[in-house]
């Protein structure tokens, strides 16, 4: 039987041009400048705008107990927008089910289920060729179905052999995307030109000079296994800087047990993520790999719904950095070691600030025993809620001991991209934030962990942030 498998590629690029532009006149005088069109970025949804300022990161105190020692940086990061609240389960299922819908409008279109061209746009509104796009304009037939439709539709799910009941093929949710490394593709030493690779001119050029790279690339072998590996090869154009991934998207949902020996967490395994009474609830279950690969969606989404898409460059979505979400939490000010002010955990009133475990088998003081609805405890000054405790967040920072100190200290950020082939030990990103089942030392803003990016937790979730582009407001 012939294995049947698609994927959604995604191309994450960032557009050059921005509005129209006007003509000089040419007939001489003062430089004024080309004028063009203004644009103002609109607000995201859900998000906040954190503008730009400076802080000493990390703990500023050392902590014998803790085996802390104090090293605090100093670092400025610019304006960029968060998102108030961590993901929530409901917006994820969103992400899954657009994949699972991408994937039955790929077969619908397949001539092994009919063939339905519908279902695909192969040309523009002049009636010219282009790439092939998915069609979402075109429902998926629910009633009546044909067998061709029925047999397409039915491919994504299969019957549980025990209980019988006819469920999602979760492990058919793959998601493909590309990227451009911009950072990589700028620097000197991997120009095309090898007289571009050194400014000094008493250095004689090698015209033969081989530049090695590194490329992701992601495929399905002839079994319909999915390969994601990292090859090295000599520079030869831009191409080499375009990567590529596959990653399935849908949470492990038995973190719940496998995080707790000897607990009854079964419930929370079957109803954390899909039963509607946990929508408002972080997303937990989910790696940096699927966390990153949620933020490349979002962005394709939102271009999406943009009837001028094409026109406009945008900020992509992502991970923070290690920096920007610290400088969150915080509230801007390098006394606050939480994201309010003082050092307690508990307001005036004796009430908790954040939902974590308040003393030892004490996960219930703060009124939640797992995490709490986002949104449930006041936000700090920037107006984002959550970043002390509920659940740890996922940053795009590689995790390393010395962190701070090999990081600039304008927009810091360390960011390794680790091959398959390298040591597992390296494969680690920073979380941040504490969770739920940590104790009110760890869920301070200064504090640090380091997690394996394709380790799922229940503990760990996360949220999105994007660079404002012009017309930044200026602090005083």
């Amino acid at each position: 039987m012939k294995y049947l498998f698609f994927t959604i590629m995604i191309l994450v690029l960032v557009l050059s041009s921005c509005g129209k532009t006007l003509k000089p006149s040419g007939v001489g005088g003062e430089v004024v400048g080309e004028k063009s069109s203004a644009w103002a970025e609109a607000t995201p949804y859900g998000m906040r705008l954190i503008e730009r300022g400076s802080l000493e990161m990390g703990p500023a105190e050392s902590d014998s107990l803790w085996n802390i020692v104090a090293d605090p940086k100093g670092m400025s990061v610019d304006n960029f927008w968060m998102d108030e609240t961590e993901v929530t389960n409901s917006k994820y299922r969103q992400f899954v089910n657009w994949v699972r819908d991408s994937i039955i409008r790929e077969r619908l279109a397949d001539p092994a289920y009919g063939g339905d061209e519908t279902y695909k746009i192969t040309e523009n509104e002049y009636g010219d060729p282009i790439k092939p796009y998915l069609n979402w304009r075109k429902a998926i037939p629910t009633k009546n179905l044909l067998e061709e439709e029925e047999r397409a539709i039915n491919s994504l799910y299969y019957t549980h052999p025990i209980t019988g009941v006819k469920m999602l093929d979760v492990s058919q949710l793959n998601f493909k995307y590309e990227w451009y490394d911009y950072t990589e593709a700028a620097k000197m030493e991997n120009r095309l030109n090898p007289a571009e690779r050194n400014r000094n001119t008493d250095v004689s050029v090698n015209p033969n000079e081989v530049v090695m790279i590194s490329k992701d690339t992601a495929y399905i072998d002839e079994n319909g296994k999915v390969i994601n590996e990292t090859i090295v090869r000599p520079l030869s154009s831009l191409y080499d800087f375009l990567h590529t991934r596959i990653v399935n998207i849908y949470p492990d949902t038995t973190v719940w047990v496998n995080d707790f020996n000897n607990a009854y967490n079964e419930p929370y395994m079957r109803m954390y993520f899909s039963h509607p009474g946990y929508n408002e609830y972080p997303v937990v279950g989910v790696t940096w790999e699927q966390a990153t690969a949620f933020c490349v969606w979002r962005t394709h989404y939102y271009r999406m719904g943009q009837k001028r898409s094409n026109d406009r460059p945008i900020e992509v979505f992502r991970l923070p950095t290690e920096a920007e979400w610290e400088y969150a939490a915080r509230e801007g000010k390098t006394a606050n070691k939480y994201p309010w002010d003082g050092d307690g955990t508990q307001n005036e009133k004796g009430c908790f600030m954040a939902n974590f475990k308040p003393g030892e088998g004490n996960y219930t003081s703060d009124g939640s025993l797992i995490p709490s609805r986002v949104a449930s405890y006041i936000p700090n000054r920037f107006g984002i809620y959550d970043m002390a405790g509920n659940v740890a967040e996922w940053t795009s920072t590689a995790y390393l001991e010395s962190g701070l100190k090999v990081t600039s200290d304008m927009n810091p950020e360390y960011s390794y991209n680790a091959a398959k082939e390298d040591p597992y030990a390296i494969k680690k990103k920073v979380v941040k934030g504490g969770s739920w089942k940590d104790v009110g030392h760890n869920i301070r803003g200064d504090m640090r962990e380091g997690e394996f990016q394709n380790q799922p937790r229940s503990y760990i979730g996360f949220r999105c942030v994007r660079t404002q582009i012009g017309f930044a407001k200026t602090k005083k």
